[in-house]
């Protein structure tokens, strides 16, 4: 068996240190790096290209959700496990958007995030302690998504905030594409593309680009693409 190689990121060094030290005795598996801040925590990821990076949601500066974003927009196969002391269903779908592999609480035992581990190292999805295959994560995704709709869309055309290039801009970040390629697509300038991001995240009250996209799925406002959900560079 080839070993799997593991960074972890977490503010929390008692936490963090816990996790390196049950991992590293563990057949199979080196840790190979960690960090405790977000941007930091990225480019350790970025350099180290590990098999696996277990990530905590809440971290200073970036969040882990934000981490798992950026690794997908630079097509990075490491697959992301996000740990969290808030497991409830709405940030078990931020995670699934987001791109991650895994969504676990905190409270997990060691035993159960070693068998997380190595079923993402096989291409699985563990989402609301659920192991899925990609196609099946796909179909828990929709229908959270639609059991939300329930809730918020009415019939016809739902009232939503933002303008018609607000709409183009939301629908090509679900996508998954960057704001480069958002402003070559659309035919406008990074700095606008920033702007109109800026605008989307105030006007809907949420802190990041992958919110924002929930909160809009949500409400039916714009669809999610086929290829968005868990647009894998890890199949290949």
């Amino acid at each position: 068996m080839n070993e799997l190689t593991l960074v972890v990121v977490d503010d929390h060094p008692l936490f963090r240190q816990g996790i390196v030290d049950t991992l590293s005795l563990e057949p199979g598996f080196r840790v190979i790096g960690q960090a405790s801040h977000g941007e930091i925590g990225l480019e350790t990821i970025r350099s180290l290209v590990p098999d696996i990076a277990i990530v905590d949601v809440n971290l200073p500066g970036m969040n882990g959700q934000q981490i798992t974003h950026e690794l997908g927009l630079d097509k990075i196969r490491t697959r992301v496990i996000l740990l969290t002391a808030y497991d409830d269903a709405e940030q078990t779908l931020h995670a699934a958007i987001a791109g991650a592999a895994a969504y676990c609480s905190k409270d997990i035992q060691p035993d159960e995030l070693v068998e997380v581990i190595h079923n993402v190292s096989l291409g699985q999805y563990v989402m609301a302690r659920q192991t899925m295959a990609r196609a099946e994560l796909e179909i828990w995704i929709e229908k959270q998504l639609e059991s939300a709709r329930r809730s918020y869309s009415e019939p016809g055309n739902p009232y939503h905030p933002l303008s018609e290039r607000e709409i183009e801009v939301l629908n090509c970040v679900v996508g998954g594409m960057s704001n480069k390629e958002i402003a070559a697509l659309l035919g406008i300038s990074h700095q606008t593309v920033k702007n109109h991001i800026t605008s989307i995240l105030r006007k809907f009250n949420v802190e990041d680009r992958t919110q924002a996209v929930v909160y809009a799925l949500k409400r039916g406002w714009v669809k999610l693409h086929q290829d968005s959900p868990t647009r894998s560079h890890y199949d290949s």
